[in-house]
């Protein structure tokens, strides 16, 4: 009842404070010794627990990293297993401190839930999951086809549009959780699976035989995934957003998670400025003059996260496309730290 009366107290604060009321969810997780994560009921990639129910993936790393940036302790994060129903009511009810759950930002959920996107940390699209057999090459050819999607996302909305806008017909066959859609596919209950082309291939990686099927190349929608806070206190949405951008730009900068050591004795300023040997970044945010540091010792820079949980080290093996940073031909982007 502790989270619930507290994320309470906080809405009703921002509400009539306007957001200008600064609710101190930073005291709230420093007196409480964790940070509570919503992630989700298991993606693999970006948020699934392994045998031993440790948690894993490169949204549970933000997670991990903003628990670095606090506590000097990455694993001081309690994860809440959220289905896409539920995880905006876990947020605003104060059960987590911040969602971190391939969740689309738009703009509705932006504006109207009491929350906020603090970045994108992956850049994705709504794709479609076929059978071989099927012989589909292109999503031109589902006209009359029923697609199995998950409740609670933007998937309906983005079928309703391309379907229309393309004169075909479909039939949308809905689950609540991610488990229920995938089984209903696998076992034919419809002809395809929509979702986030993320979500594919890490879905996919789950079936008895995943060559038996293919994702199609026909991206239908954008969909840039990130963190979430609730709105009324700009000091957390500050960490959390400025969290990622450190991870970004510490990529950007050539630091990564074996030589940040070193790298604190750098001679570039914007080095220094980034790791703390200049300036008081982090002191402006309420953290530790070293909290870049402690975030890349925990989890290395974005790169490094990627590469590891969906990149080309991990199972998925998806290229990073888009998700590359803005100068090696990608649009992932940080403001400046200075």
């Amino acid at each position: 009842m502790k989270y619930i009366s507290y994320g309470i107290v906080v809405a009703l604060l921002a509400f009539v404070g306007g957001g200008s009321v600064r609710a101190q969810t930073l005291k709230a997780i420093q007196d409480r010794g964790v940070l509570s994560c919503g992630v989700s009921q298991g993606l693999p990639g970006f948020s699934a627990p392994d045998d031993t129910g440790k948690w894993s993936g490169l949204d549970v790393d933000v997670c991990r990293a903003i628990a670095a940036a606090i506590f000097n302790d990455p694993m001081k994060v309690k994860f809440v297993p959220l289905s896409a129903k539920d995880r905006f009511t876990a947020l605003q009810s104060g059960e987590i401190d911040v969602l971190s759950r391939n969740t689309t930002w738009t703009l509705s959920r932006d504006a109207s839930l009491g929350l906020n996107f603090t970045g994108v940390t992956y850049y994705d699209g709504q794709g479609f999951l076929v059978r071989k057999a099927l012989k589909v090459n292109s999503a031109l050819e589902l006209n009359g086809a029923s697609v199995c999607v998950q409740t609670g996302t933007t998937t309906e909305q983005n079928l309703a549009d391309y379907f229309r806008a393309n004169n075909m017909k479909y039939e949308v066959v809905a689950f609540a959780t991610a488990d229920e859609t995938i089984k209903a596919y696998e076992s034919g209950r419809c002809d395809v699976f929509s979702s986030d082309i993320s979500q594919l291939y890490a879905e996919r990686l789950k079936f008895s035989n995943p060559d038996d099927h293919v994702v199609l190349q026909d991206i239908i929608s954008k969909e840039p995934l990130g963190p979430v806070v609730r709105q009324g206190d700009d000091q957390w949405f500050d960490i959390v957003k400025w969290t990622l951008f450190a991870m970004i730009s510490a990529e950007e900068l050539a630091v990564t998670q074996r030589n940040v050591t070193e790298m604190v004795k750098s001679n570039k300023p914007e080095i220094q400025r980034l790791l703390g040997a200049d300036g008081n970044l982090g002191e402006q945010l309420g953290l530790p003059k070293d909290w870049v540091v402690r975030i890349v010792k925990a989890v290395g820079n974005y790169g490094e996260a990627f590469e590891r949980n969906v990149g080309a080290g991990s199972k998925l093996q998806i290229a990073r496309g888009l998700n590359k940073l803005w100068n090696q031909g990608g649009i992932q982007f940080a403001p400046p730290l200075r």
